[in-house]
């Protein structure tokens, strides 16, 4: 069986694990942390970087979207998923080009704050990847719609990736209410609620130590 390797609280290891049992793929998923456990990690994926998706001959591949478009290529329900399956193809393609903008500068901005003391952090740096999300977030609060699905009735990946950006930005941006608040961003939180209530998201939570069940 193959193996999702990575913590759940990272979005992009989320994204995966909440899209493979949507499609009823059947995964193992081996909590296993870039920084605790590295050399459990790298005994598994040498690259140390999460998601890694290891297969039955033990190789690995890398890389949320390249996994998720490796697997879509095998499993049809999972492929149903992705943006060109979407009634709206367009509005699927630009949710998800959004979605993942905010999950790359949410994870900058919780590195920043967890590996550097405040001496340690450049202000010009700060300045700009906190305002690249902001601004990400005002657009995915545009893109989503009050009811409903992104890329039409049915979910599918966009909202999957949408959905797991803003709960790691609740989950580890909580304090800065300038980017986390959920009263800024009304429809992100009303539609991430819809989301987040599904049997798949809370089979995986944005939660350290947590494991998926096995699909």
């Amino acid at each position: 069986m193959i193996q999702l390797v990575g913590m759940l609280d990272s979005p992009y290891v989320r994204r995966v694990a909440v899209a493979l049992l949507i499609a009823e793929v059947p995964f193992d998923h081996r909590p296993i942390s870039l920084f605790r456990h590295i050399p459990e990690f790298s005994e598994l994926s040498p690259l140390l970087k999460a998601p890694s998706l290891v297969l039955d001959d033990g190789a690995a591949l890398v890389d949320s979207s390249v996994i998720l478009e490796y697997l879509a290529a095998l499993h049809p329900a999972l492929d149903a998923l992705g943006i060109g399956k979407a009634e709206s193809p367009l509005k699927a393609a630009r949710a998800t080009g959004v979605a993942l903008t905010v999950c790359e500068k949410a994870v900058q901005v919780h590195y920043e704050r967890a590996l550097r003391t405040p001496e340690q952090r450049s202000d010009v740096w700060w300045s700009r990847i906190g305002g690249q999300l902001g601004v990400g977030l005002a657009a995915l609060e545009a893109e989503l719609p009050e009811h409903g699905w992104i890329g039409g009735a049915r979910i599918g990946l966009a909202d999957i990736t949408a959905a797991c950006a803003w709960g790691f930005t609740q989950t580890v941006l909580a304090d800065l209410v300038e980017l986390a608040d959920p009263r800024r961003y009304p429809r992100i939180s009303e539609f991430c609620a819809r989301a987040e209530d599904l049997r798949a998201f809370r089979a995986a939570p944005p939660i350290d130590g947590v494991a998926a069940p096995v699909g």
